[in-house]
């Protein structure tokens, strides 16, 4: 599928201007132009072609009385898949992907306290193939707006 020129438009939008507002979808298709049902059917076929993964927003998770925590497991190879699904059972993790290196499957957990967060990981430290566990905990946190400028 190649991108149209709206479809460019509306990428570049949906990266930093979704409005806060109770028709979002609405007031995006008239700043570019279209209708509110085109923006939305655009969006899904989007998403669908691989092109969107998810659309939100993100919040200061510290702020809000959480707790974030990176964490590298070493897991046999052949483990990998179970072990990255049990992984994302759980809503408190985040990202979860697979590395190259000793410690091949990292994943951030957001939980609302530590005894949770030790729950968690206890229950992950015991899955079959999960031979160690790194838990890293951030010292300062770096954000990083990255967009990307489709012409």
């Amino acid at each position: 599928m190649e991108l149209s020129l709206f479809d460019k438009k509306l990428l570049n939008y949906l990266q930093g201007n979704i409005p806060i507002c109770s028709r979002p979808f609405a007031k995006m298709a008239a700043e570019l132009g279209a209708d509110e049902g085109a923006v939305i059917s655009r969006i899904r076929e989007l998403k669908a072609a691989g092109y969107l993964r998810r659309i939100g927003t993100f919040f200061n998770s510290n702020n809000l009385g959480y707790v974030g925590t990176l964490i590298a497991l070493k897991v046999e190879p052949t483990e990998i898949v179970p072990v990255a699904e049990a992984v994302n059972k759980y809503p408190e993790a985040t990202h979860n992907y697979e590395r190259e290196g000793v410690y091949n499957l990292w994943f951030t957990l957001l939980t609302k306290n530590t005894e949770r967060e030790s729950d968690i990981l206890n229950e992950i430290k015991n899955l079959r193939g999960v031979e160690d566990m790194l838990k890293l905990k951030s010292n300062k946190k770096y954000k990083v707006n990255v967009q990307f400028k489709l012409n």
